[in-house]
This record gives structure tokens, sequence and C-alpha cells, in this order.
């Protein structure tokens, strides 16, 4: 199964480091993250679960839920958790799934034959409350993921979902937004007071309107 953006993330039960869960019942009326890494005992992937874990305040502000996914057994991931709670100084509480019989892999294309026949990819999909695909990246096993772009992202959708913005190249939370295009410029004025920087017709900035 290919997904693309905006279609119905599909839902699954699963075995995980937190006990079984529905994917559904776990994100409740918030915002999701499932991400696949290749292995277990696995130094890139020991680094980007240990860098989820230390941003779980970063992730909970944003009403976004984490879980990681492998085809590895129940067991191994137990064992794995106590390694990269020692060696990246942080406690992993998000669920990691089991899935060695590759169901999840499967439903969401995490396994490609020309990187691996075996083995997930780095895949990262971002859902949201509608339980709709708002993004999805996917990286090489040799190339560790950047947290830090994948909050940005949350951001910057969180922003689209609830303020008719959009975000430009390189913007970081705090800079001026885009104004949609299917708003009028005159009311684009009214609806955000703290001002609408006109650059062209269909290049308008407004300060960030949760700021």
């Amino acid at each position: 199964m290919s997904l693309r953006l905006g279609d119905i993330a599909p839902n699954f039960k699963a075995s995980t480091t937190e006990g079984e869960i529905d994917f559904y019942e776990y994100l409740g009326s918030g915002w999701g993250v499932l991400f696949s890494h290749p292995a277990d005992y696995t130094p890139v992937c020991t680094t980007e679960l240990g860098r989820t874990a230390q941003l779980k305040d970063e992730f909970a502000k944003r009403n976004v839920k984490v879980l990681a996914v492998s085809v590895d057994p129940l067991d191994k991931h137990k064992g794995w958790v106590n390694d990269i709670n020692e060696t990246q100084s942080t406690t992993v509480t998000f669920p990691i799934i089991a899935d060695p019989e590759r169901h999840v892999a499967d439903l969401y294309d995490m396994i490609h034959p020309n990187a691996s026949d075996t083995l997930t990819v780095r895949s990262l999909f971002i859902i949201g409350p509608d339980r709709k695909v708002k993004l999805f990246i996917t990286y090489p096993a040799s190339t560790g993921r950047n947290f830090n772009e994948v909050l940005r992202v949350i951001d910057s959708l969180q922003l689209t979902a609830n303020y008719s913005v959009s975000t430009p190249a390189d913007w970081q939370d705090g800079q001026d937004v885009i104004v949609a295009n299917s708003i009028p410029t005159e009311d684009a004025q009214k609806k955000f007071p703290k001002g609408v920087k006109v650059v062209k017709p269909y290049l308008r900035y407004t300060p960030q309107p949760n700021k």
C-alpha cells in the first residue's frame, strides 16, 4: 500500500513496549508521529529514538503522540530500550511497536526492497486529528533524521490548520508567515490585526498569529 498526502492513515492494533495499543485510540483527538527504524541494537537508530525521548515535552506541548516501529520482536525492543536510555541519557516512554509479521510496515509501505527486502527504512508520518496523512519523509539507513525539523514541520502544519496561513522557506517558529491565497487582501487585513505586508498580490506576509 502506498500512502499519499491527504490519505486516511490506516488504523491497526499492535504489541508495543507500552502494552497492546489501538493506533487511533492511542492518538485520541491529537496529532501523531509514526516512524520506522531499520533495526534494534544499531547505532543510528539508537541515537534517533534517544533524541525522540529527549524531546518528550516538546511533542507533548504540541499535543503530539509518538510511536516507533521496526520488524524486531517485542523482547528485543525491551532489551534495547535499556541501551538507549543508558547511552543517550534519557528515558524512553513512547511505544515501540513490535512488527515481526510486517503488518504495520506493509500498511505504511515502510519496506523498500531496493534498499532492503527485510528491514524497514527510516519513514516518518505526521498524522492530523482528522486521521489524514499530513507529511511523510523517508531517509536511508545511514542518515539519522533531524527531529528539530520534525517539530518545525508540526508547528507549520498546526498553524495552517488553525489560522489559514502557510510558512515560507526556512521558516522558524516566531517568524512571519504567509497569508493563504484564498483570502482577499481586504479580508486578510481584518483577519490578521497585526498587519499584512503585501509584496505581490500573491505574496503577503503577516506576523505569526499565535505569538
